[in-house]
């Protein structure tokens, strides 16, 4: 595990509220358009890469979703889901875990990473990731990413910008694009940030 980036992300979510950070959003209706439009049953399984304190698990649950699992780096970030959940948090499997670092123990129906893959700036971060996805994904996926509009840093971390043709060409190895949508995220702040998000179909 990258230490000084697991102790960037432990002091972001233990130093700022969600109304302080870029990427809070109230309803994640993005994420959750692409997650309807597979129709898929309630028993799908499904993750979400740095899901952080995200409110997806929240309306995922309230929808019916069974098999939910959410990983971050940041123990803080999770804590603080968990405690926004209440009981039903037991509902929910917890993963902290440097993405790098993550060893899958099953398989996914619907791999969702809205702002993780970004901050992987390095080529081997990338490759190890793909590495870790195409063995865990059965089904679908679903990557955002600031788009080539979009921001150079987030957090105060650099990222890699993201064209749908520069985006599909990583994951064209076994899994096969299938729509791809640009959008204004609008942050607590006001401020805007131009994403990209690309659905992603295994094939192999």
């Amino acid at each position: 595990m990258n230490e000084a980036n697991k102790e960037h992300w432990e002091k972001v979510y233990q130093t700022k509220t969600a109304d302080e950070v870029s990427w809070t959003q109230e309803v994640p209706q993005t994420s959750l358009d692409f997650i309807h439009s597979y129709q898929l049953p309630k028993t799908a399984c499904i993750i979400d890469i740095g899901g952080g304190d995200s409110k997806l698990v929240d309306c995922l649950l309230s929808e019916g979703y069974e098999n939910i699992t959410v990983l971050d780096i940041s123990a803080a970030a999770i804590d603080r889901a968990k405690t926004r959940l209440g009981e039903r948090s037991a509902k929910v499997t917890w993963v902290v875990s440097d993405i790098l670092d993550y060893k899958p123990t099953k398989h996914f129906d619907i791999w969702h990473d809205r702002a993780t893959f970004h901050f992987l700036t390095q080529s081997d971060q990338v490759s190890r990731y793909l590495a870790t996805a195409k063995k865990a994904v059965k089904g679908h996926m679903i990557i955002g990413t600031f788009s080539d509009h979009g921001p150079t840093k987030c957090s105060g971390l650099s990222i890699k910008q993201y064209t749908e043709e520069s985006l599909e060409a990583q994951f064209s190895d076994g899994l096969k694009k299938t729509k791809c949508i640009t959008e204004d995220h609008t942050t607590p702040f006001n401020t805007h940030q131009n994403f990209l998000f690309c659905s992603f179909k295994r094939e192999s």
